[in-house]
């Protein structure tokens, strides 16, 4: 587990990209909950912190193509990408929030 970021500095309600172990990750933030999930598009490698996040949904957009992924399963929601990003997990341990990747 990497400490990426303290949890009162995320924003509710959006993305920002931290470097866990080499490794681009778009946290997020919805509410209490923290989310992680690999910051580089499958579709058309644009960074997913750049685009707008859907707390009802649970999703992320792709900024170019409006691609919108899953928070939880990685899976794209919307065309154009057919391929899911990695989700990484994700806990909050003294106002820290700390990020293992997936493999």
């Amino acid at each position: 587990m990497t400490s990426v970021c303290k949890f009162d500095d995320l924003v509710d309600g959006s993305a920002v990209c931290h470097n866990v172990d080499g490794v681009a990750v778009a946290i997020v933030r919805i509410g209490d909950d923290v989310h992680a999930i690999d910051d580089l598009c499958s579709h058309a490698n644009v960074s997913l912190s750049g685009g707008d996040v859907w707390p009802d949904a649970c999703t992320l957009e792709c900024p170019k193509h409006g691609s919108t992924f899953s928070l939880t399963s990685g899976e794209p929601d919307t065309l154009p990408a057919t391929v899911p990003v990695r989700v990484h997990h994700v806990s909050v341990v003294d106002g820290d929030v700390h990020v293992e990747l997936s493999s």
